[in-house]
């Protein structure tokens, strides 16, 4: 599944330049637009670490209009969300109409690492992921708009890049044992993830696969 996102596609300095501009505009237009419309942008990042997810949502920020954004990242859940349904805690977060939401660490990741870690078997996951589609499909039921976007690497290039943000005193906060020890088990996250991109990936929330070598790509 994933053999399209390693093809080692980049994008030189000079096109990047030549685009971001045009691109940028397009952006804040759909933005505009999307002010008086009746329904959310809802979107979703996933993929394995080092591949440019948070670096994603941060350049969307700078370059649309934050006030009207909404960005989440959850973590282990509170004592109160615990004493609250599943996804209370991720409605309590969605954009209001008009609005975008930016999803990291979302409504895939504690299935995700479960099963990483062997805490459920592939039949579990696929409960827990009928319950995710059961959720996205009432959200577009209701008229969200639900992109879903999975940044790729290989197991070969994501050491590259952990070891490049290692080196670099600037960003060597970010690689931590923890993601030196997923990088280990990388067959086990691109097992999990392949489960579910195809079991999630519909019409109405779409997953898309980006590669994530070059960041400028």
């Amino acid at each position: 599944m994933f053999e399209i996102a390693e093809l080692g596609r980049t994008l030189t300095k000079e096109k990047y330049r030549t685009e971001v501009a045009g691109l940028r505009w397009q952006l804040l237009d759909a933005q505009r637009q999307l002010r008086s419309a009746p329904f959310p942008l809802i979107i979703v990042f996933g993929g394995v670490d080092g591949a440019g997810k948070s670096e994603t949502v941060h350049l969307l920020n700078e370059w649309m209009d934050p006030r009207w954004i909404v960005t989440r990242a959850f973590g282990e859940p509170s004592d109160e969300e615990r004493e609250r349904p599943l996804y209370w805690r991720y409605w309590q977060n969605l954009p209001p109409r008009g609005q975008i939401g930016m999803f990291l660490s979302s409504w895939y990741s504690a299935p995700l690492l479960d099963r990483v870690h062997r805490r459920i078997d592939t039949t579990a996951l696929a409960g827990a992921l009928n319950q995710i589609a059961a959720f996205e499909r009432t959200l577009a039921d209701d008229g969200a708009v639900i992109l879903k976007f999975w940044m790729h690497l290989s197991k070969k290039a994501q050491r590259k890049r952990l070891q490049q943000l290692e080196k670099d005193p600037i960003t060597r906060w970010r690689v931590t044992k923890q993601q030196w020890r997923y990088w280990k088990m990388y067959g086990r996250f691109i097992a999990a993830a392949e489960q579910i991109i195809r079991q999630t990936s519909v019409g109405a929330a779409p997953w898309i696969i980006v590669e994530g070598a070059d960041e400028r790509y």
